[in-house]
């Protein structure tokens, strides 16, 4: 009776919380963050546990082959379901298909070949593999996809270990002891359904705030960035720089300011169209050629601001002089254009700086420096009248002072 209440307890919270991923997933346009599988899978697992009820007891019947095959498909749809939650590329029915097919074909076989026994441990023992295998993407992802959501990842891993190891204990007892292992009121049965009913109440609020901590991050991010190019605005550039030298390793930083030859020209001779398409061809040369770790920001117009971390003054030389020729080589192409578009920039490079509070200080002196640059003919990195230690040796294509 304990275990039966349990059960339809475990119903209602899956089928409630069916409905309500779904709801959520019509509420996030686009990116649905792979809510609309979730739903799916919980009402999968919810219509296997009333199949389950309304079966009785295990039995060779259509109810009871539907009821397992629904059983194996809910945490293939959750498996997928989280491969779109973290962005990546995953089809959903065709797999969902493949297995349920191919599953429903395996129990009929299983049955008639090896007994009822069998093919109740078989469905265990499935899903203790697929939970396990769950278990493994999740340490995986706390390693590289989800790297920014470890405490939570770390959470799931704990919970979804739990049903692997009540599955492959299932499996086990039902091979040492047939199907008297699936006795609704049996101790074992009973420890299994209370832990599947406390997953039913805390895993879909938890995947809730995953939703809303990716949303947050999201918005976070916009408000962090320039729309056009995506490199970060003012905004962002001090927040990261906050966060860069409140870390224990943090060292002095240089900045280069950017600024495209001749905008202004390129934007009332082409059009703003043409002058969009060149300051994100800009931004992407820039994004590219920097280091791992430097901070590439646009702060407004034509100009661009990139802060070397982590670096010392050969290597800031070496850093603008590579993303001077690089703007320099690269055309940009433009639609309807009949010929490719070339531009350079001239930079102007700060002393170094060793806190967020002298941001400010490092930008007059790399704008002062930048404005050299332009009096002195353009296409060129100009450095700062005083630096700390000895100016760095001119190289091809770059003017030094």
């Amino acid at each position: 009776m304990v275990a039966t209440i349990l059960v339809g307890m475990l119903c209602a919270h899956l089928l409630c919380f069916s409905v309500m991923f779904w709801l959520v997933s019509k509420r996030l346009h686009g990116n649905k963050m792979g809510m609309d599988i979730f739903a799916m899978g919980n009402l999968l697992l919810g219509f296997a546990y009333v199949l389950q009820l309304a079966e009785g007891g295990p039995a060779w019947s259509l109810v009871s082959a539907v009821n397992h095959t629904f059983t194996l498909a809910a945490p293939v749809a959750y498996w997928l379901g989280a491969m779109r939650f973290f962005g990546l590329p995953a089809p959903f029915w065709r797999p969902l298909l493949a297995v349920a097919v191919t599953y429903s074909a395996a129990q009929v076989l299983v049955q008639w070949s090896l007994g009822p026994v069998a093919r109740y441990a078989m469905l265990s023992g499935m899903s203790a593999l697929l939970f396990l295998a769950m278990v493994i993407t999740v340490v995986h992802g706390v390693r590289t996809f989800a790297k920014d959501l470890y405490a939570e990842m770390v959470f799931f891993a704990v919970l979804i270990s739990g049903i692997c190891v009540l599955n492959a204990l299932k499996f086990m007892k039902l091979v040492d002891g047939g199907l008297d292992a699936l006795q609704m009121d049996g101790s074992f049965q009973l420890v299994f359904y209370i832990y599947m009913s406390s997953l039913a109440t805390v895993l879909p609020p938890a995947i809730i705030w995953l939703v809303l901590r990716r949303l947050t991050d999201a918005l976070r991010n916009l408000a962090a960035r320039d729309p056009l190019t995506q490199l970060l605005n003012r905004r962002g550039l001090s927040e990261a720089l906050q966060m860069y030298f409140n870390s224990r390793k943090a060292v002095p930083a240089y900045l280069l300011l950017v600024d495209i030859d001749h905008f202004k020209r390129i934007n009332d001779t082409h059009g703003h169209q043409i002058g969009d398409a060149v300051l994100r061809h800009v931004a992407e040369v820039l994004r590219g050629a920097v280091r791992r770790g430097d901070l590439a920001g646009r702060i407004g117009g034509e100009e661009f601001l990139i802060v070397c971390l982590d670096s010392d003054l050969h290597g800031v030389r070496l850093l603008a002089e590579r993303l001077r020729s690089a703007v320099e080589r690269q055309a940009v192409h433009t639609t309807g254009g009949a010929h490719p578009l070339h531009c350079t920039v001239t930079m102007g490079v700060s002393n170094p700086f060793a806190g967020a509070h002298a941001f400010e200080g490092a930008m007059q002196e790399a704008d002062a420096a930048l404005y050299r640059g332009k009096a002195a003919g353009r296409n060129r990195i100009e450095w700062p009248q005083i630096a700390h230690g000895e100016p760095p040796t001119p190289i091809v294509g770059a003017s030094t002072t």
